[in-house]
């Protein structure tokens, strides 16, 4: 009798574990923006020479069954010239998403061009690194974080989970947010496996562009030098070992990789 409850038992999980995993993922890319940069300030090492280099700014959704995650939001439309011209909630409108359905709001750091449009989703639970939040959070915040976004959660008005290390969002490995500080105390990149796309890994600003992700590139103004490089070997051991397709979320080269909105990568 006791034998026949454990097998039930094992076959109880087995079918619930292979639920969780045949939840349909999906994952979109959308317009947060578009402008120009400079590419002498990604580099500490001086390797860079062009004054204006194209740069885009890059939002997603993950759609994880009858759940949404949003992964960072972008500048608020018209602040600036590298803003979108439409916004977060309505491209989400575009594909019949509202902010209240939307369960997750992961931020992959706490700089502007990443989280000035948090305030639309005010229902969403905050993915945050531990130390992004310790920074933010602090007496005096850190300089470069972006209060202003996050004063929502800041104020306890929104529930917020700071990530002491990596997240598997879901419980399924199917979206599992990847620690990589270095840019930032508590940067984050976001790895997402696909039924037929495979692993897809958004890399946030663990680089900015290509050349600086292949030579391990550290720009001047990054947190931690050592941290940024062993956070770029880390999400290099990942692709490869996956076979993931990396991201660069600033690289107008890699807006391709993803279909074009408002269509989603399966």
């Amino acid at each position: 009798m006791l034998r026949n409850l454990c097998v039930l038992g094992v076959l109880a999980g087995a079918l619930s574990a292979t639920g969780a995993l045949a939840q349909e993922v999906t994952l979109t890319r959308l317009d947060c923006g578009t402008g120009f940069n400079d590419s002498r300030r990604f580099s500490d090492t001086f390797a860079y020479t062009d004054p204006k280099i194209p740069f885009t700014f890059s939002c997603y959704v993950v759609k994880h069954g009858d759940d949404y995650m949003v992964w960072d939001t972008g500048f608020v439309p018209g602040s600036n010239p590298s803003a979108p011209k439409v916004s977060l909630t309505d491209q989400l409108a575009q594909l019949k998403i509202t902010p209240e359905q939307v369960k997750y709001v992961g931020i992959s750091h706490f700089h502007a061009d990443h989280t000035s449009q948090l305030p639309s989703l005010p229902g969403a639970t905050l993915l945050i690194g531990q130390r992004e939040w310790e920074a933010l959070t602090a007496p005096k915040p850190m300089q470069g974080a972006n209060v202003e976004g996050f004063k929502h959660w800041i104020s306890g008005a929104g529930k917020v989970e700071p990530q002491p290390a990596d997240k598997d969002v879901f419980g399924d490995g199917t979206v599992m947010i990847l620690r990589t500080p270095g840019h930032t105390p508590g940067h984050q990149a976001l790895l997402v496996r696909l039924k037929e796309k495979g692993a897809v890994i958004l890399a946030g600003d663990a680089a900015h562009f290509h050349e600086n992700y292949e030579s391990n590139g550290v720009p001047g103004f990054n947190f931690d030098r050592a941290q940024t490089i062993a956070s770029l070997e880390r999400i290099k051991d990942i692709a490869k070992n996956l076979k993931a397709t990396v991201i660069i979320q600033h690289d107008p080269r890699d807006i391709g990789k993803l279909p074009a909105f408002p269509a989603a990568a399966k």
